[in-house]
């Protein structure tokens, strides 16, 4: 649901915008909490150095997926969008930073999403599926039994749900803002209806994943901390929780394997499968086509990127252009989250010990 320059006016594009940059500053305060563990001196570096590389792959792995467009409907295609995924295995204001940054290397990069229609997108596809997933799943495994299975059931339904509810907000920009006279109506019965089925799809691709993880190491997954199917016992015909035995035992797959793991998996979907997805336009596309949606469509500002289009500039073969970009892709989103992962990650540890930021360091030596 990438939605490109001038298919909303220029002050709901800012407004947006403004709301957005928001929404990140919000995301960014609360994502250190989420990257930096436990609290307290000698604390944060255990769990935050492996959560904030964690948090730099599932950014990556999204922009994977999202290059797998999957068939919903005669001539129509989808792909994930990843704010439910992100928000379950890294926290909701970290995927929210997830997201964002896999929103920025598309339209910087790949000119997928418009530049001034980068707050839009962000709002719908980061934001939205976000609050909405995590806000669900929260609720839902509050209800159901602490169990893994549990937790991916939730991931089900709120992946499935996160989708309609973006396409919800698009509708609500574009009947504010849209540049093309079409009923919104018309717009709005189309967008949730095809999202609807987009959302079947996220549903099942976030809960495989959320499940896989669970697997192999259920202490990474942020949205299943706290459950832990527990032995029971059978006491005068009841079942009773066991008693602890002491502590659990340590996980089976260290966290450098998982992220090496999910790190070559995110490369041969976006290097190698990524060639078989669907070449049918998305949900928005299809929408914006049939309604006229798409009339003050404008281009790209970066069109002439050499990634333009997923594919790399003066590589003739299909295959091999679409696979290096995605490979590219992929590299670039897992340096680049990484990297800003990190740097919230030490702010949090400098915050928790004491140790004073660089600029404070300048200013005492002045």
């Amino acid at each position: 649901m990438h939605a490109p320059d001038g298919f909303i006016d220029a002050p709901v594009s800012a407004a947006a915008g403004a709301a957005a940059l928001g929404a990140l500053a919000v995301s960014l305060r609360g994502a250190r909490r989420e990257l930096g563990g436990a609290s307290g001196p000698g604390a944060a570096g255990s769990e935050g150095e492996r959560t904030a590389p964690l948090a730099g792959l599932v950014a990556a792995f999204i922009f994977a997926v999202q290059m797998l467009n999957f068939p919903v409907a005669a001539g129509t295609s989808g792909h994930l969008m990843g704010g439910a995924l992100a928000a379950i295995l890294v926290g909701p204001y970290t995927g929210v930073l997830c997201v964002s940054v896999v929103l920025l290397m598309q339209a910087v990069l790949f000119a997928d999403g418009g530049l001034t229609a980068l707050g839009v997108n962000v709002t719908t596809m980061a934001i939205t599926t976000t609050v909405v997933a995590y806000a669900l799943f929260r609720g839902l495994v509050t209800v159901l039994p602490r169990t893994r299975r549990s937790v991916t059931a939730a991931s089900f339904v709120a992946a499935l749900v996160s989708v309609p509810a973006s396409a919800v907000v698009f509708t609500l920009l574009y009947a504010v803002g849209g540049t093309t006279d079409v009923s919104i109506g018309k717009v709005a019965t189309a967008m949730v209806g095809v999202h609807v089925l987009i959302g079947v799809g996220e549903a099942v691709i976030t809960a495989l994943t959320v499940g896989a993880v669970l697997a192999v190491r259920p202490d990474l997954v942020h949205g299943a901390r706290g459950i832990r199917q527990r032995l029971k016992l059978r006491v005068n015909g009841e079942l009773v929780d066991a008693p602890d035995a002491g502590p659990a035992p340590a996980p089976a797959r260290s966290p450098r394997k998982v992220w090496a793991a999910g790190l070559v998996t995110s490369l041969v979907l976006a290097g190698f499968v990524s060639f078989y997805a669907s070449a049918d336009p998305d949900g928005l596309e299809k929408v914006a086509t049939d309604h006229g949606i798409d009339e003050k469509a404008e281009e790209h500002a970066a069109a002439g990127s050499p990634l333009a289009d997923y594919g790399v500039e003066d590589v003739d073969d299909a295959r091999l252009s679409g696979g290096l970009a995605g490979v590219i892709g992929v590299g670039v989103t897992v340096v680049a989250g990484t990297g800003v992962f990190w740097a919230v990650r030490r702010r949090h540890a400098g915050e928790q010990t004491g140790a004073p930021s660089p600029s404070d360091t300048q200013s005492t030596s002045v």
